[in-house]
């Protein structure tokens, strides 16, 4: 957990920094120690710690080789709605929660009504108004939150998704439960359109009918269980 593993790094620091015969050490290992027992290290850590645990089951779904691309994609979209809900409801709870780990470690807990000595990038008049709290509420928090949820909209935009989850309609895993006719017909159209001729796609439907018969039938069809695994037997039988 977090507080084991601050524990135990901050234990190790404490025996070098005691230990005389790593006297060549002290000074840096003391410089470590009171960087990670700062408040904005801890207040970091704890963010952190938060963001990953809200995207740790899509993260999980992704790297899965037999991942179920519809279940992938509704991750997608309920980590976009919980780290919204973080965003909008998740500050004062961080920081009490912050606070009190603070109390329990020692950490000096800085006045958030302070004027903020740092603030680069701004103007003077800016820096005087900057206060303690907005600094970790808006430059840290609501950043670092912010940045998360673009990086999720980069990556999983409308267009992508629905082309995702239309290809869900070929996974062959459960005995080809997914497969829906509509769906791939849907999934052509729209983002194949250039690839078959109009005759084509009227005579897919029928094509496609015959190929269920066929993927419910044949043996070695039934054994696939990913669609990497699909085409590559389709590019094998013909």
């Amino acid at each position: 957990s977090l507080i084991n593993m601050f524990s135990a790094t901050c234990a190790i620091l404490k025996n070098i920094i005691n230990d005389r015969s790593k006297s060549n050490q002290r000074a840096e290992t003391y410089g470590v120690y009171d960087s990670i027992t700062s408040f904005e290290f801890v207040f970091i850590l704890h963010l952190l710690r938060d963001i990953m645990e809200i995207t740790d089951d899509l993260c999980q779904a992704l790297q899965s080789k037999s991942q179920d691309i519809l279940n992938a994609m509704h991750l997608v979209s309920t980590t976009k709605i919980l780290i919204k809900k973080f965003r909008e409801y998740g500050w004062v709870p961080l920081l009490e929660k912050i606070k009190l780990f603070s109390n329990d470690y020692g950490i000096q807990i800085p006045d958030m009504n302070c004027p903020y000595k740092g603030g680069r990038g701004r103007s003077r008049s800016e820096r005087d108004q900057l206060t303690v709290e907005h600094h970790f509420q808006v430059d840290i928090f609501m950043i670092t939150v912010d940045s998360q949820l673009q990086e999720l909209n980069n990556r999983f935009k409308k267009d992508v998704m629905e082309l995702l989850v239309l290809s869900s309609a070929l996974d062959p895993k459960d005995g080809y439960r997914s497969f829906k006719i509509e769906d791939i017909c849907k999934f052509t159209n729209k983002f194949y359109p250039m690839d078959f001729s109009e005759q084509e796609k009227l005579h897919l439907k029928y094509q496609l009918e015959n190929y269920k018969l066929d993927i419910s039938i044949l043996p070695e069809f039934q054994k696939l269980s990913t669609i990497s695994e699909l085409c590559q037997l389709l590019a094998k039988t013909k």
